[in-house]
């Protein structure tokens, strides 16, 4: 359906952005059945619902005219959750209102109050905000809203679950009762329907809520990685798929600032976003984005919800998604409004039960499989290089002069190669990805067949497995800088060895604590991908780990593997702490003194008194 708005200035900014089909919530909204009518409203993020409710309201506000009049008291409002989401409709409405003469002033937290009021004191036609923010304008009489005509409020799912009935509730009721309200929600929940009746007067129920499976434009791809593998992983998959606009999430903001680093380090163009940055460092950071400074942000799930980037075509999930709901909206920052774009979820072996239910739970059909490798990368960089725009831009006469001076000198095979490794350098490596199956967690079904090979006793039975500290296979000595002075001990040290080797502990041998340092031995079988693993940085420890050069210490040591023998008597230093120096000491008195107390006493077979030695209560059964 083609884009036919009734307001020749709106028309022509939405011919100047390339909009020429209706998405479905904007033909909801603008149908016959919904002229005029306030309006709840059920939509997706990403469907276009700014522009929708932009092209809704325009009837009310221009009233037939092609432009607005001098600003005076707004006449609309429009809440949204967060300062991201407020300022990006702020945006929105701008350039659609902006052949209208429309003044739009936005009000949010974080920014300057004063500034505000001095806008809201020029006049606006329309004003966003947040709601602790408009609230606050509106307490203090800067804020005039007796000659509103239209109310919107967007993701208003979003301010119930952020605490913010009250404030929507106070600026509701501040505002003339003939007003037209519309009301945006990804969901309708119970406390979302009762809003509406409560304050809205007869409206008209539009749902668009998408497609059951997620968004219909979204490619969703479940990722297997190995543990410890996450950082390479995204590194690669952001080299494979060259988008030039892509959101990783992470749960923390810790993990948001090691993984920027690590991004940085490998030379991409990377900004953060989170909770604990300013609403200044926010929005510099998002404004990189849209003007190409910067091609990759971290962000934690404040970046979830309202914000709109041009371009962006993926999003990586670094650490897997709380619940359903998180993971839609995180995926729902690409392929918007009518865009392709994919969704990336990075899936451990010990979370891949989770990404399962998860998945199944969003009503998700991911397509699983494991993260590019270095060589389909380095292909894929050839073939970009060869449809690069650089080789079909014309050739001017200087060009042609530089290419005839450079034959001169150099065979046309060394200026080609020189380009290659030009194109090359600009381009961070790819990093070696460790094969998921090697660290794979064996399913309950295997588990189970397993026990049941046991028990049925199928083939010669196995032996019983050696302890921890002797290892019956050849191993690799490693060492740990890190030793008795600095309070090491087994207990600690075993689980760090397999978080950050990839491994399980039944692959760790002898763990020895010496001064300064502790040796331990690894079978030999994985001690390769071990030592390949130790060599990444480690988010969580800085502890040096490599491979041990000769054999191992013969300082006499207890092996910290084994078990702490009990001591009954005293104890030596040296080797001769490992068992016990002396035969246990019995007190001859008091045995010599029990069996007087008990002489010319009836006694049980085994030699024992027939009554307890201490109690006087005769009722009490003795058990001999």
């Amino acid at each position: 359906m083609t884009l036919l708005p009734t307001h020749p200035p709106l028309a022509r900014a939405l011919a100047e952005r390339n909009f020429d089909r209706l998405t479905q919530v904007q033909t909801a909204v603008l149908a016959d059945d919904a002229a005029g009518r306030d309006l709840l409203v059920s939509a997706q993020t990403g469907s276009g619902k700014t522009v929708a409710y932009g092209l809704a309201i325009a009837k009310n506000l221009l009233d037939g005219a092609d432009r607005f009049e001098r600003a005076a008291a707004p006449l609309a409002l429009i809440v949204a959750p967060t300062r991201e989401l407020a300022l990006q409709v702020h945006r929105e409405l701008a350039w659609l209102y902006q052949h209208a003469d429309a003044r739009v002033v936005s009000c949010v937290g974080g920014m300057d109050p004063r500034r505000e009021q001095r806008e809201l004191a020029a006049g606006a036609h329309i004003v966003v905000g947040t709601p602790g923010r408009l609230c606050d304008h509106l307490r203090r009489g800067r804020l005039d809203v007796s000659e509103l005509k239209a109310i919107v409020l967007d993701e208003a799912d979003e301010m119930l679950d952020l605490g913010f009935r009250e404030d929507m509730e106070f600026i509701l009721e501040a505002t003339p009762e003939d007003r037209r309200t519309l009301l945006f929600s990804a969901t309708l929940p119970r406390g979302i329907v009762a809003l509406a009746k409560e304050y809205q007067q007869s409206a008209f129920r539009v749902e668009v809520a998408g497609e059951e499976g997620g968004h219909a434009d979204i490619e969703y791809r479940a990722i297997r990685i190995a543990s410890g593998d996450v950082e390479h992983a995204v590194v690669n998959i952001l080299r494979f798929f060259e988008s030039p606009g892509t959101l990783v999430f992470c749960n923390t903001r810790d993990a948001v600032r090691h993984l920027q680093a690590t991004l940085l380090e490998r030379g991409f163009s990377v900004v953060a976003l989170s909770g604990e940055l300013t609403q200044n460092e926010r929005t510099l950071a998002l404004q990189a984005l849209r003007d190409g400074r910067a091609r990759v942000c971290v962000a934690t799930d404040v970046a979830a919800r309202g914000i709109d980037l041009p371009n962006l075509d993926l999003v990586i999930h670094a650490d897997i998604p709380n619940d359903p709901e998180v993971m839609q909206h995180r995926s729902g920052r690409t392929g918007r409004a009518g865009r392709k774009g994919v969704s990336v979820l990075l899936v451990p072996p010990a979370r891949k039960r989770r990404a399962e239910v998860l998945l199944n739970l969003a009503g998700i059909d991911a397509a699983w499989g494991q993260a590019p490798q270095p060589d389909e990368i380095r292909k894929l960089d050839q073939e970009r290089m060869l449809r690069d725009d650089l080789f079909a831009a014309e050739t001017t006469p200087e060009d042609l002069a530089l290419a005839q001076a450079l034959l001169a000198e150099r065979s046309a095979e060394d200026i080609a190669a020189a380009l290659a490794r030009l194109h090359r350098s600009r381009l961070p490596s790819p990093e070696d990805i460790v094969d998921p199956g090697e660290d794979r967690v064996k399913s309950r079904a295997e588990r189970a067949r397993e026990r049941a090979d046991r028990e049925a006793g199928r083939g010669s039975k196995p032996a019983k497995s050696s302890p921890r500290h002797r290892m019956a296979e050849d191993s690799v000595w490693f060492s740990a800088a890190i030793g008795r002075r600095k309070n090491a001990e087994a207990r600690w040290l075993l689980p760090m060895l397999c978080r950050r080797g990839g491994i399980k502990k039944e692959d760790i041998g002898a763990i020895r604590i010496l001064d300064t340092t502790t040796e331990f031995e690894i079978s030999a079988r994985i001690a390769e991908r071990f030592a390949a693993q130790i060599r990444r940085p480690d988010k969580e420890d800085s502890i040096r780990i490599e491979a041990l050069a000769g054999a191992p210490s013969r300082e006499p040591v207890r092996d910290a593997a084994a078990p702490k023998p009990k001591h009954f008597g005293k104890k030596t230093e040296g080797a001769d702490r490992a068992g016990f120096d002396k035969k246990p000491r019995y007190d001859t008195k008091r045995r010599d003194r029990g069996e007087q107390a008990h002489a010319g006493k009836p006694r049980h077979e085994n030699g024992t008194s027939a009554k307890p030695a201490f109690g006087k209560k005769k009722n009490k059964k003795f058990r001999g």
